[in-house]
């Protein structure tokens, strides 16, 4: 499978505590942190989620 790169480009505070747990399950702590995953439907799912508050690099 592919790898994806998401970076976390703001904040959680402010935001529900499913998008702020689904951002830990990413392994996202900080801001510009980033990780690497394969691109499997259920890690895609979770990027939607919280869509704006991450950004997948290259």
């Amino acid at each position: 499978m592919a790898t994806i790169k998401i970076k976390q480009v703001k904040s959680k505070i402010k935001f529900p505590k499913d998008q702020k747990l689904t951002l830990e399950a990413l392994g996202l702590k900080k801001i510009n942190s980033v990780v690497e995953h394969e691109a499997t439907p259920q890690i895609l799912g979770m990027v939607t989620k919280v869509r704006h508050l991450v950004k997948i690099i290259d």
